[in-house]
C-alpha cells in the first residue's frame, strides 16, 4: 500500500484509519507516511523512531509547522472504517487521523506555498507523557520545531481553539490515629478530617480568564478519594486526589502554589502536571491563519500538545476536522464534510 497524499482528503483519511496504529504500534503507518512524503520530492524527510518529520527550506519569510499524532487508543471493534451517511466511522477518525490526512493533503497539493512548511507526524501521544513523540523531538531535534506558528490538528470541529488549559493533579492527605471502632474516642478519624477538604472544594470559586478574546474557565475538583483500613478500624489516613485545570496566565509553579494555598494546613503532594498555553492569536502568522480559516477562535478546554510548543515560546493553535466529543469512543466518527472544508481552509491559508 502507498498513500496518495494528493487524493481526496476523505479517501486519504480512510486509508490512514485502516492502518491500525495503537500507541506503540505506529511503525506500519509511519512507514507509509515516510514513503509518501519522500515521493513528493520537495521535503527533507527524517525518521525519529516512529515519528516522521519533513520540511522545506526555500527561504520564505515565515515558517508554519503542522503537527499530528499517528497513534490511537486501543481498537474497540471499530476497524476497518465504514461510511454511513456523511459520517466516516473508525478508530482514530476524529482523534486525529482526519487531522493528519488534512495536513498531509495540504502539504502535497501546494507546490509553492506562501510559507516554508514543517510537518511533524509523531507517535505515542495517547499514553504516558514521557513516551510522547513530540516531547522526544523537542529534546533531540529542537531545531525542527522552530516556526512562526504551529498548528496542531487535534479535533476542534473545524474551528480554531486557542492555546489550552494547563492540568495538574495533587494528592491532599489527612492524618489521624488508628483505633478500634468500638473505642473510637481513642483514635482520630482521618476520613472525617477530609470533610474540610471537600468543604473547601465545594466553596471554591474558579476563575474565568479572558486572553486574546478567548475565555478560559478554570476548575478545581476532587476526582478520587481513598481511605479506610477495615470495617472495625478508625482510619489513620485519607487521601483526596484533586485535578486543577488552569488558565494560560498561570505557569505550573503558580498553579502549584495556588493549589497549596487552597489546601493550606494539609499535606499536598503534586503528582502530575502539564503546562498551559496562551492562544498567541496576536502573532502575525496567527492573525493570518484566523483570517484564512474564518470564524471566531475560542479557548481550548483540556490539554493538547500546544502546551509543549508554548514551553518553547512558539505560538500554537488547535485546528482539525474531528469531533472532540467522539474521541476514544467505540462509535467514533468524523463528519466527512468537515474533512473537506478543513482541508480547503488549510490549503487557502498556506497558499497565502
Amino acid at each position: 500500500m502507498t498513500l496518495d497524499l494528493s487524493s481526496d482528503p476523505i479517501a486519504l483519511t480512510r486509508a490512514i484509519v485502516d492502518i491500525e496504529s495503537v500507541s506503540g504500534n505506529e511503525r506500519a503507518l509511519a512507514d507509509e507516511v515516510e514513503a509518501a512524503l519522500r515521493a513528493i520530492g520537495r521535503f527533507e524527510v527524517v525518521r525519529d523512531g516512529d515519528a516522521v518529520l519533513a520540511r522545506t527550506d526555500t527561504g520564505k519569510p515565515r515558517r508554519i509547522l503542522l503537527a499530528g499524532h499517528l497513534d490511537t487508543v486501543p481498537v474497540a471493534g471499530n476497524l476497518p472504517s465504514k461510511v454511513d451517511g456523511d459520517r466516516l466511522y473508525g478508530c482514530g477518525t476524529s482523534d486525529m487521523k482526519s487531522g493528519v490526512a488534512v495536513m498531509l493533503h495540504a502539504a502535497a497539493v501546494l507546490p509553492d506555498p506562501a510559507y516554508d512548511l514543517t510537518l511533524v507526524c509523531y507517535d505515542c501521544e495517547e499514553i504516558e507523557s514521557e513516551r510522547n513523540g513530540l516531547g522526544r523531538i523537542a529534546r533531540t531535534r529542537r531545531d525542527w520545531l522552530d516556526c512562526d506558528l504551529a498548528v496542531v490538528l487535534e479535533p476542534t470541529n473545524g474551528a480554531i481553539e486557542g492555546g489550552c488549559q494547563g492540568t495538574m493533579r495533587a494528592v491532599v492527605t489527612t492524618s489521624g490515629i488508628r483505633a478500634h471502632s468500638a473505642r473510637s474516642w481513642l483514635g482520630s478519624n482521618a476520613i472525617h478530617a477530609a470533610g474540610e477538604i471537600l468543604t473547601r472544594l465545594s466553596a471554591y470559586e474558579p476563575r474565568v480568564v479572558p486572553i486574546d478574546g478567548c475565555v478560559y474557565r478554570e476548575g478545581l475538583n476532587a476526582v478520587w478519594i481513598s481511605g479506610g483500613v477495615a470495617g472495625n478500624v478508625i482510619p489513620d489516613e485519607c487521601t483526596v486526589t484533586v485535578n486543577y485545570r488552569f488558565a494560560p496566565d498561570r505557569d505550573e509553579a503558580a498553579a502549584a502554589a495556588h493549589v497549596r494555598e487552597v489546601f493550606a494546613g494539609f499535606d499536598v503532594r503534586i503528582t502530575d502536571s502539564a503546562p498551559s498555553a496562551p492562544p498567541g492569536l496576536s502573532e502575525p502568522a496567527a492573525r493570518a491563519f484566523v483570517a484564512a480559516i474564518g470564524g471566531t477562535p475560542v479557548a481550548k478546554y483540556g490539554w493538547t500538545d500546544v502546551g509543549r510548543f508554548a514551553t518553547l515560546g512558539i505560538p500554537a493553535v488547535n485546528f482539525g476536522p474531528g469531533d472532540p466529543n467522539m474521541a476514544h469512543k467505540r462509535d467514533e466518527y468524523c463528519r466527512m464534510p468537515l474533512i473537506t472544508a478543513s482541508a480547503e481552509a488549510l490549503v487557502r491559508f498556506l497558499a497565502g
